[in-house]
């Protein structure tokens, strides 16, 4: 009880924050006669001290008023979600959304509802997901603020457990999204599946595959940025919706056998991803960790039992990357994205030709270009790729990358290894060879680059030299 009360006290302080926003706008809804209602996320992490910038309402009166009683106050408001009830708008730094209550019902076949407009806040209340997310305050006049848990959403809170205000079975048949957003939650809060939403996910995990890709994508990148990403994943994993949208990770569990042993690929590769997370500078890194997590799922494709009881996974590298590429398209991420990850997996093994610093400068300047932008990224996956309990041996691999670091800062000093470019232009080589625009120009320019990336910088008369013995090689 006590520990309640200190929270409450601790919410109505973080709650007094907003006053500006708060106090006007019960105001304004009370002056009409309605109920104002702070309400799901936004209570929930005003009690856990982590209050953002979004605020959420619910009300009894219906969208129309509502777009009425905000009009002079709000600085902006969209009807963009008025068919589910919710009018949006913007006051300051603040974005607002305030939903009419409802009680809703599903057809079970897709994830939206059949809108119906309640009359109370306990009916709101218990359609929501969590118990955590089903907490309330009644925003009055004079700022008054009452707190509203009619479902005990505080004692869940309080156990750090999440749990469905109705059956699982039926909130999760009404939107299978939850599901994954139970997961989510895991990571970004750091609490436990109640026994019967974990058992309800078991027994229901297939029913994901009604949603859209879009809203999975979404899920899973909020996952992977929670402060707890591991747990979610695991719990994804465990309850069988990973391998409904991102099967590729439980797949990584290889069977050790007595005769072939080797890592626990998903257990190395979670352990990737906390030390890649160790590594971010400031806000998480979404790239870095997809790319951390799934910067191995190319071994149980290429897996093979060599003579003597060693595992190999040659090329898992570049077999990765493709899946990588494939399953993020599926999932419909954004192209830059698929591409800056698909390109960390492919790269994150190179390093491991460097030996004791047997790269030659070529080989540098090529690890640098093909990395380009992604190289600072690159570098903490490869170093968070190193699991060794053997602390001599992980101690030398941190080394010889710190050597290669000082050597791509050397050749920086000297070169622009971030513009790599040839010696020449195009203008400069058609009129050299005198050509006119076209392939010719490419493979020449091409020609020129992989010179650049071999010697270094040129001058003008060694390049136009190489230049035309290339071609008088290569006419056509």
């Amino acid at each position: 009880m006590e520990r309640r009360t200190r929270l409450l006290a601790a919410a109505a302080i973080t709650l007094a924050q907003l006053a500006d926003v708060l106090t006007p706008l019960g105001e304004i809804f009370a002056a009409k006669g309605h109920e104002l209602y702070l309400v799901g996320g936004t209570v929930r992490d005003a009690v856990l001290g982590r209050l953002g910038e979004d605020l959420d309402f619910t009300t009894d009166a219906h969208p129309e008023q509502v777009q009425s009683l905000l009009r002079g106050w709000a600085d902006n408001q969209w009807d963009t979600g008025i068919a589910f009830g919710t009018i949006s708008a913007a006051k300051g730094e603040h974005q607002i959304e305030i939903t009419t209550f409802r009680t809703d019902s599903y057809d079970g076949v897709t994830r939206n509802p059949d809108v119906q407009y309640g009359t109370s806040i306990d009916e709101d209340l218990v359609r929501r997901d969590f118990t955590v997310n089903a907490m309330a305050v009644r925003i009055g006049v004079n700022g008054s603020q009452e707190f509203v848990d009619p479902l005990d959403g505080m004692s869940a809170l309080l156990a750090g457990v999440l749990d469905t205000p109705a059956a699982p079975e039926i909130s999760f048949n009404d939107d299978p999204l939850r599901m994954l957003r139970a997961a989510r939650f895991v990571s970004q809060l750091g609490f436990t599946l109640a026994p019967r939403v974990h058992d309800a996910i078991v027994a229901m995990a297939d029913q994901l595959d009604r949603i859209t890709a879009e809203r999975v994508r979404a899920e899973l990148d909020k996952l992977i940025l929670g402060a707890h990403p591991i747990d979610g994943i695991d719990v994804m994993c465990e309850t069988g919706l990973a391998q409904r949208v991102l099967p590729e990770l439980p797949a990584m569990k290889l069977e050790i056998d007595e005769h072939h042993q080797h890592k626990d690929v998903y257990q190395h590769s979670l352990t990737v991803l906390q030390q890649a997370i160790d590594l971010e500078d400031g806000d998480p890194d979404l790239i870095l960790r997809w790319a951390a997590l799934l910067h191995d799922i190319g071994k149980p494709d290429t897996k093979r039992n060599e003579p003597g009881g060693g595992v190999s996974f040659h090329h898992h590298e570049v077999v990765g990357a493709k899946m990588v590429r494939r399953r993020m398209r599926a999932l419909k991420f954004p192209k830059q994205v698929i591409d800056d990850v698909g390109q960390l997996v492919f790269l994150h093994l190179r390093f491991h030709g460097y030996g004791k610093g047997q790269w030659t400068d070529s080989a540098v300047r090529r690890y640098v270009t093909d990395a380009d932008d992604l190289l600072p990224r690159l570098h903490k996956l490869v170093r968070a790729d190193c699991t060794t309990r053997n602390k001599r041996r992980a101690a030398a691999l941190q080394g010889t990358y710190d050597d290669l670091e000082r050597r791509i800062a050397a050749l920086q000093e000297k070169e622009d290894l971030a513009r790599v470019r040839p010696d020449l232009d195009g203008n400069a080589i058609m009129e050299l060879l005198d050509i006119p625009a076209g392939p010719q120009v490419g493979k020449a320019w091409r020609f020129l680059k992989e010179l650049r990336l071999d010697r270094g910088p040129l001058d003008r008369d060694e390049a136009e030299a190489e230049l035309l013995k290339w071609w008088a090689a290569n006419p056509e």
